[in-house]
């Protein structure tokens, strides 16, 4: 068996890491995403939602640097700070009021924020750590365009406070400026 699984690969062609299927292996559905109708489930701490639409959801990305994402928001929900390390984010608000905003990088740490309406498209360059928040009464949805089939995402508050070990307390407590029983406190939750 595992002979066989290795010379499958033995040929391939990796993009990203991930295998392009051979021509013709290739079938419709490997174009073919079904669900992007459906509304993500909100009742969570951050009230929001991200179907993904990347490589791994829909073969037919691979090599193509383009995916997608349907972001749902509950009233006051939010689409923490995060990055994409390999993409740059082009969101149109669909339904709703989205508060959106971006940080540049280190020395400046400028942040540049608007209020988008139903039809308002914003972009959030590659890298740099970005939000979003629903403001409105209602539920709020959007779509995202991505530069790649396979941008990544970094959550910033998971990464820092929910990584695997965790960060020392004491490295964190200093780089926030915050007495360690506050970081434990915040790992906690994560």
């Amino acid at each position: 068996m595992q002979t066989a699984q290795v010379s499958i690969f033995v040929n391939a062609v990796f993009v990203n890491g991930v295998v392009c299927k051979d021509a013709k292996l290739v079938k419709a559905d490997d174009f073919l995403f079904r669900g992007l109708h459906v509304m993500g489930n909100t009742s969570n701490d951050v009230g929001s939602n991200v179907t993904a639409v990347t490589v791994a959801e829909l073969a037919g990305l691979n090599t193509l640097g383009i995916s997608l994402a349907r972001i749902d928001f509950a009233p006051g929900g939010i689409n923490p700070p995060h990055t994409h390390p390999r993409a740059t984010e082009v969101l149109t608000v669909i339904e709703g009021s989205l508060l959106v905003g971006f940080v540049t990088s280190n020395p400046d740490n400028r942040l540049f924020t608007k209020m988008l309406e139903k039809g308002d498209v914003f972009m959030f360059p590659q890298g740099l750590i970005h939000f979003q928040k629903n403001v409105g009464y209602g539920h709020a949805l959007a779509i995202a365009g991505l530069s790649s089939q396979n941008p990544g995402v970094i959550t910033i508050a998971n990464a820092v406070f929910g990584s695997n070990p965790d960060i020392a307390e004491d490295i964190l407590a200093k780089a926030f400026q915050v007495d360690i029983k506050v970081v434990r406190q915040i790992q906690s939750k994560f």
